[in-house]
């Protein structure tokens, strides 16, 4: 017997896996932070989700119900849908995961586009699988770009619609055109985290063609527009088949009870998403035009946030200008992680904070337009 020893080494997937960086949230001391980096509502979680939340915590001592049967019955009641067909999950990133580990294996691939969501990569790198990324158009995803790069190897597209970091969406009709194009042995997984921002007549967030079809998934979640980020649920519309693989790996109580008690009032209060909306599509123009008063090229988005660019031929790197921002209390988000060295993703914020960071940049531009 070999007087060599072995150190346990994790597999090499994993080893090839960059841990996921979330956005800052510190400023200088003595300064006032507004976050602006991970994408939160600024109108925080609905007040009945804050009072179901707290009736929760009568009930601590208990297992959660593990099929959220509460939580999948209040989504299926506002969207029109089979409570047999939605899975909960602990965040959407959960559900990613739960798909990759269900249907990859080594020597598969799985696709995403260029600045798609890292979580993709770190999901099929966990599964042993390959990961394809496929250029984008003007940051947007290229349906034919990502039928180009399909061969009998790919087994999953994830496809961000809308995505972030770059706020671009696909209509509904070139979503179509891609399903069309792949194999039936692949799966489509529609990640539409930021579907309630969206005001676009072509935009659907894949409900329908999920219904239609047996290999279409579409994933939401409460972090964004329900102001529930830190409880993570997300869920997914799918076919029953990929309802039941991912029933059978998911952990037992994967949704805590507070999770499904606040999700659940969240979802059923239609007036204060409808508040969220405005909020977001007032100063979501309102910031947009604004940078362009700076000289700042930004991406169009149709999301709760927006991508600022920083062009070299100015001077004025996305690095400086997320340091002199972090100091004044304004926290962006870098995206050098996605690709994008010289932008910056800022989260449509508080009235307080989108015309602080106008003024913020004004300086650091030394701008004198009147914003």
């Amino acid at each position: 017997m070999s007087n060599v020893s072995k150190i346990l080494t994790p597999k090499k997937s994993v080893l090839d896996i960059s841990a996921y960086v979330p956005g800052k949230s510190r400023v200088p001391d003595g300064v006032k932070l507004h976050k602006l980096s991970s994408n939160e509502t600024p109108l925080g979680p609905s007040p009945k989700a804050l009072e179901a939340f707290a009736g929760a915590g009568a009930d601590l001592d208990k297992y959660p119900d593990g099929s959220s049967f509460a939580l999948r019955e209040a989504i299926a009641e506002v969207h029109g849908l089979n409570v047999a067909n939605i899975i909960c999950s602990n965040g959407s990133d959960e559900i990613l995961g739960l798909l990759a580990n269900a249907y990859l294996e080594p020597g598969d691939e799985a696709i995403y586009t260029e600045h798609g969501f890292l979580v993709y990569r770190i999901a099929i790198l966990t599964a042993g699988a390959t990961p394809v990324v496929v250029p984008e158009t003007d940051y947007r995803a290229d349906v034919d770009a990502i039928l180009a790069h399909v061969t009998p190897k790919t087994k999953l597209v994830y496809l961000a619609n809308p995505n972030n970091p770059t706020g671009t969406y696909l209509p509904i009709d070139e979503v179509k055109r891609l399903h069309e194009g792949l194999p039936e042995y692949v799966l489509l997984v529609i990640d539409a985290a930021y579907a309630e921002y969206v005001r676009r007549n072509d935009y659907e967030s894949g409900i329908e063609m999920v219904s239609a079809n047996k290999n279409v998934v579409m994933t939401r979640t409460f972090s964004k527009i329900f102001g529930l980020a830190g409880l993570r649920i997300g869920w997914a519309y799918a076919p029953l088949d990929v309802i039941d693989a991912m029933d059978r790996i998911r952990g037992p109580f994967n949704v805590n009870a507070a999770a499904i008690a606040a999700g659940t009032a969240a979802i059923r209060d239609r007036t204060h998403v409808s508040k969220s909306v405005d909020h977001n599509e007032e100063w979501l123009n309102w910031i947009t035009e604004a940078l362009g008063n700076l000289g700042l090229e930004t991406t169009p988005s149709v999301g709760n946030f927006v991508l600022i660019h920083f062009p070299k031929t100015r001077g004025e790197t996305a690095a400086d200008a997320d340091q002199f921002l972090t100091s004044r209390g304004y926290v962006l988000r870098a995206v050098t992680g996605y690709g994008l060295p010289n932008a910056l993703r800022m989260t449509i914020g508080s009235e307080e904070a989108n015309r602080g960071v106008i003024e913020a940049l004004k300086d650091f531009l030394g701008a004198s337009d009147n914003v």
